[in-house]
């Protein structure tokens, strides 16, 4: 986890000590993640948003994509308590782990590739550090291919598709889904049913494992700047 002073990227750095100064009461730092290191389950976001987890200091806590995503997580069994958009609300996650690609907030929610590249390390040893995990959700693009660079896998083997279940080496699925924002559902590019069935196709996949092992990559304990190819398949969710 960057210290609340991060340095690692000026134009965040920037961004965030002007959003203390306007709001001192905002979280304002590098959003840690939400869940425990022995959950099946690690969901990636893209990063804080504005006036969402960069104000509560929770993932996807404070706007429309926590509501769709929190209130799936509890209809299968990922989450208890109610969702109250705050931090303190109660809500327990439960098997699962939400975290971002980048952790700090940037201007217009569009990290640079510079930045997104900074903060792989923190992806990768948070993986590393999850002993139990089964599956990765990726929200997006972006989410997608930090995943597979923090697991120095080869993105071209692995294509973003919204629905699409991929099995990573090891015995790792990543699984697509387009992020739940309030852009993608307003304009249908998303809706609840889709984001529903991507959810229910992973507690499917769980449930088939078992206690089946995984065997992560050694890069996914270690810092890199770059991925390296491997093996795996990719599939089209059923």
């Amino acid at each position: 986890m960057p210290p609340r002073d991060c340095p690692l990227c000026p134009r965040l750095a920037e961004f965030r000590d002007a959003q203390r100064r306007a709001h001192p009461e905002w979280h304002n730092a590098p959003v840690p993640p939400f869940g425990d290191d022995e959950a099946e389950l690690l969901i990636v976001g893209l990063a804080p948003g504005l006036r969402g987890a960069n104000r509560t200091g929770r993932p996807f806590t404070g706007d429309y994509a926590g509501d769709l995503l929190y209130k799936t997580l509890q209809k299968f069994g990922f989450a208890e308590g109610v969702y109250g958009a705050r931090r303190d609300d109660g809500l327990a996650l439960r098997r699962a782990r939400i975290t971002n690609a980048v952790r700090c907030v940037p201007p217009q929610n569009k990290p640079e590739a510079r930045e997104i590249a900074n903060c792989r390390r923190f992806l990768s040893a948070e993986i590393g550090r999850m002993t139990r995990l089964r599956a990765i959700l990726a929200l997006g693009t972006i989410a997608h291919q930090a995943a597979l660079e923090a697991l120095r896998l080869a993105r071209s083997k692995f294509p973003f598709g919204h629905g699409r279940m991929h099995d990573l080496p090891g015995g790792l699925v990543l699984a697509d889904s387009y992020h739940c924002s309030r852009l993608n559902t307003n304009t249908g590019k998303l809706s609840v049913a889709m984001f529903e069935a991507v959810v229910e196709s992973i507690v499917g996949r769980l449930a088939s494992a078992g206690s089946v092992p995984v065997s992560l990559p050694l890069a996914a304990c270690e810092a890199g700047e770059g991925p390296a190819s491997a093996g795996g398949t990719s599939q089209a969710a059923g």
